[in-house]
């Protein structure tokens, strides 16, 4: 018996046999290989996008995974939601964009490449020699790519693997450089000293959303430290400290203008400190013998922790100052001042003019002549607090628990260390961002007012540039004039230059060989020294696919924005948000409209799988994964209703989520 389909007024005679009957045996694995093979074999996949050109648009962002990591049980459901909904809507007649691609550039690719050549740190990688380093780094991008492919045909994901994105590529780099100069031209990309979470191992700087992804809980030793008045009184101010290994670059106290001070006698002894904490520190026997508002303490004097050989150039330490970031939730009401360690204390310690003491090196260890030099700071805590407790300016030493950053890629503990870096001052911009945000289709949609929605309401500039090697170079050059000048396109640079190759690699060291001409001055100007965050490369992608705004203009506005895009919880801090930051930076509508967001698959141990620190499961494991992914099923909240009705794209993506 044959069948008759009729398809836009053409007949076609369908063959009985080239239906089977769907076996009732349980035997999934079996039957999902046999579609694979049947798919391959009549390229249905590139038949299906074939079938679609010149339909309506359908926008699929592929947030981009980093090859050189094997993939685990975790990116297969990933996999299996973002192939659900782009599936559907090529079935309902839409041109579907279903465009892979890989994120190749930063840390997650060069500490790799580090153990693959037995390096450990920058001084190692210099000495190994930049230019063979990125080779490798290129090399090694690839490393698992066959695994990636392997995983994703098993788990049915249809995506276009043959002619991906690729972050490394110089067409998606000239694009970022575009971008950055156009940011640069609106007043948005500026250098500045600050604190910055900074990865002693890694050697650089690191962003808010990178730091968001690292946190971990630990116990540590928080101090209450006796600073003794000048005067010779015997008296002592109390101050509290979570970081004993910042005490040896102190140069000041901080107190509480507004709030009431103490004299206060606790056994024999005479002390300093805010009023209302009194017994929570000192007990209910302690006797208060003066109060004072805290201003007046502002400007007495005290000694040093320690005799050290510091040159404060001139400017005047070692006393009280004030400020209303202070208060009197914990601690003693006075909080001991290093402005080299603290986002407050660098701000006070502007405000005050303080000296800037900075005791510890760019490796995380102790340094300038302390008797602890060479130590890493965590370490140098415990020592720290006994010479202090032998010396007798000790209070207490109260053991805590704390949530703390390290790095995300090497998991070391970050510190708050003041450095030169690039940003972007995503705080104008925040009504821009928060404004995309609320037009989104959240699912579900807690996290837009939630997670995400509280994130961008305390949103703070991005730290963009890295002091490290594979990656975008940050294309500002500056002159000894004083004039600085951002890059937007590989012709600009050889314009602007008399010995830049017309092949040019834009990459270290490559292009820090180029001269470039100062056009105020004449003279060769020098480019900063750095490369951008790798999620900038990801947050970009929207539009460097295409190579934009260099060829391809109409694709890409035909492809932006998204109608849908799909990645895990943890994505809200990560490409979700520089997705949102650079597009905020640049264009007038958010990157994507509809966003499922998943939870996380966890290892035996309750935690998050993850590549970098080697809880993926082998490729048998994923391979096998899919019969039982599909027979629990997945669910997926519904949309809210009545959200996005202006095109028959949107309508669409909402039924689909909900099918």
């Amino acid at each position: 018996m044959n069948f008759v389909l009729k398809r836009d007024g053409v007949f076609f005679v369908l063959e009985e046999s080239m239906y089977q009957k769907v076996s009732t045996d349980m035997d999934f694995v079996s039957r999902e290989k046999e579609t694979l093979a049947f798919w391959k074999e009549n390229r249905v996949f590139e038949q299906s996008v074939a079938l679609r050109e010149g339909a309506p648009a359908f926008t699929f962002f592929d947030g981009p995974p980093t090859a050189n990591g094997k993939p685990h049980i975790g990116h297969v459901l990933t996999r299996s939601i973002k192939d659900l909904i782009p599936r559907y809507k090529t079935m309902k007649g839409y041109d579907v964009l279903r465009k892979a691609g890989w994120d190749t550039h930063g840390l997650p690719v060069e500490l790799e490449v580090e153990k693959q050549l037995g390096l450990d740190g920058k001084e190692q990688i210099e000495a190994y020699g930049v230019e063979p380093f990125i080779s490798a780094c290129k090399q090694s991008v690839w490393k698992y790519e066959s695994q990636w492919r392997e995983m994703s045909d098993r788990v049915g994901f249809w995506c276009d693997m043959d002619n991906p994105y690729v972050t490394y590529k110089d067409d998606y780099i000239e694009s970022e450089w575009w971008a950055l100069k156009t940011i640069h031209e609106k007043g948005l990309l500026y250098k500045g000293h600050k604190i910055v979470p900074y990865c002693p191992r890694c050697g650089t700087a690191l962003s808010s959303h990178e730091v968001a992804q690292g946190y971990h809980d630990v116990k540590e030793v928080s101090a209450i430290a006796r600073f003794y008045l000048k005067d010779g009184s015997g008296t002592a101010i109390l101050a509290w400290t979570t970081t004993p290994w910042t005490l040896p670059s102190n140069v000041a106290l901080c107190v509480n203008a507004h709030e009431t001070y103490c004299k206060v006698v606790s056994e024999g002894k005479t002390y300093i400190m805010a009023e209302a904490l009194v017994p929570s520190v000192l007990g209910e026997n302690a006797e208060i013998v003066e109060t004072f508002s805290g201003e007046s303490l502002v400007g007495t004097e005290y000694e040093p922790l320690f005799e050290l050989p510091v040159n404060f150039r001139g400017k005047k330490g070692y006393r009280v100052v004030a400020d209303d970031y202070v208060t009197l939730t914990d601690g003693t009401g006075v909080v001991h001042i290093a402005p080299a360690f603290g986002e407050d204390d660098n701000r006070v310690g502007k405000t005050w003019d303080l000296p800037f003491l900075q005791l510890v090196n760019t490796s995380g260890h102790m340094c300038g002549g302390t008797p602890w030099d060479g130590l890493f700071v965590k370490d140098a805590d415990k020592p720290i607090l006994e010479a202090l407790k032998e010396s007798g300016k000790l209070f207490s030493a109260i053991p805590f628990e704390h949530s703390y950053p390290f790095c995300w890629r090497c998991d070391t503990p970050l510190i708050y260390y003041a450095r030169e870096s690039w940003f972007i001052k995503m705080s104008a911009l925040r009504d821009k961002l928060i404004a995309f945000n609320r037009s989104v289709n959240w699912i579900p949609e807690t996290i837009g007012e939630g997670r995400m929605g509280n994130f961008l309401e305390n949103v703070i500039d991005w730290g963009i540039s890295r002091e490290r090697y594979w990656g975008t170079p940050l294309p500002v050059w500056m002159c000894d004039c004083g004039h600085v000048h951002v890059i937007g396109s590989r012709e600009e640079l050889k314009r602007m230059s008399t010995n830049c190759p017309d092949d040019i690699e834009l990459h270290k060291p490559y292009i820090d060989r180029v001269d470039v001409i100062c056009p105020v001055c004449g003279k060769v100007m020098k480019r900063e020294p750095v490369v951008i965050d790798c999620w900038f490369d990801s947050g970009s992608m929207p539009f460097a696919q295409w190579h934009y705004p260099f060829e391809n203009k109409e694709e890409f506005e035909r492809r932006y924005p998204a109608a849908f895009i799909s990645e895990a919880v943890d994505q809200t801090r990560g490409w979700f948000y520089t997705l949102m930051a650079v597009a905020a930076c640049l264009f007038d509508k958010a990157p994507f409209e509809n966003c499922v967001v998943l939870g996380l698959v966890c290892d035996k141990d309750g935690k998050k799988m993850s590549k970098h620190i080697g809880t993926s499961s082998r490729r048998r494991t994923c391979s096998k994964s899919r019969a039982r992914t599909r027979s629990a099923g997945t669910s997926i909240p519904a949309p809210r209703r009545g959200c996005r009705r202006a095109s028959p794209a949107r309508r669409s993506a909402n039924t689909s989520a909900s099918s």
